[in-house]
């Protein structure tokens, strides 16, 4: 039987969502092995002078444990 442990991650991207997601998992992964799934908890943008200039996620990082 597996044992999974969940950690709770806040990311962000100046290009898109996608990228603050892929940005957070990159990271986890430098130091986290066995990373199964991502839940997308929360997702904001940050806006100035009417534009959205940067993305940002909460993000759980599911893994297994050796």
């Amino acid at each position: 039987m597996a044992i999974v442990k969940v950690i709770e991650v806040i990311s962000s991207s100046e290009k898109s969502i996608d990228d603050a997601l892929q940005n957070a998992v990159k990271e986890a992964a430098k130091t986290i092995r066995n990373i199964d799934s991502v839940f997308v908890k929360d997702i904001k943008a940050h806006v100035k002078d009417d534009k959205i200039i940067s993305y940002g996620v909460i993000a759980k990082i599911s893994f297994r444990l050796d």
